[in-house]
């Protein structure tokens, strides 16, 4: 059977990496968190001062790119792979609130998404993957043979992004996700490089009251359709 590529994109918060996780684990491809990589990135700019609330030093940001290292290796009892930043699992790290309140200021440096933007390609190279973050149908694989654009509202994506931070137990608000969510959706839309946009050819999908196996079900489908039109 040949192997295609999936590309799968939206908004934040609408569970685009638990969709993918879930496709790829079923075709046995490879299966690459595109967000994480920028959450990355976003986190060493944290961790050596580099972006605080008042203040973005982009020029420092760029110049330390050659000293960021990020990885991704298969945990067998979590069943998909984690994010390493030059050789430390930071997969906790980067899910937290304060790492979305700056991940998109980072991602929308033009040389950051050009450095992961050359990873995620070659990451890709031999077909049979699954990767989901914002310009993966646009800019990453533009060719990709199935186009996924995931949206849900604002408020729908925000309960859930907090009901699965207080589960592992964050103290935060729901005002607080709220408020993150949709800063984001606006930061995201209205870079300059490589904005969140719907590929013309993607196909849409509001999950915003559909069940995990709906929509798991859902796509599955499309790929299914997809290796049809390939063979």
């Amino acid at each position: 059977m040949n192997k295609i590529t999936i590309a799968i994109d939206g908004v934040s918060s609408t569970g685009k990496s638990t969709i993918a996780k879930q496709i790829a684990k079923y075709l046995g491809y490879i299966y690459v968190d595109s967000g994480a990589m920028y959450r990355a990135v976003t986190l060493y700019a944290m961790q050596n001062g580099l972006i605080t609330t008042n203040d973005f030093n982009v020029e420092a940001l760029i110049y330390q790119l050659k000293n960021v290292e990020i990885s991704f290796k298969y945990n067998e009892a979590l069943g998909f792979a984690e994010v390493y930043l030059n050789g430390s699992n930071v997969e906790r790290s980067i899910r937290t609130l304060e790492v979305s309140g700056f991940v998109s200021k980072v991602a929308a440096v033009s040389e950051v998404r050009q450095k992961l933007v050359a990873i995620q390609q070659q990451l890709g190279k031999d077909k049979g993957v699954v990767m989901d973050g914002r310009d993966i149908g646009t800019v990453v694989f533009p060719n990709a043979e199935l186009k996924i654009f995931m949206t849900a509202s604002a408020e729908t994506r925000a309960q859930r992004r907090y009901k699965e931070l207080t589960d592992r137990g964050d103290k935060i608000t729901y005002e607080s996700v709220l408020k993150n969510v949709q800063e984001r959706d606006y930061l995201d839309s209205t870079r300059k490089d490589s904005p969140l946009i719907k590929a013309d050819d993607a196909i849409e999908i509001d999950n915003s009251t559909l069940s995990l196996n709906e929509q798991f079900d859902k796509v599955l489908g499309l790929v299914k359709m997809t290796l049809e039109d390939t063979e």
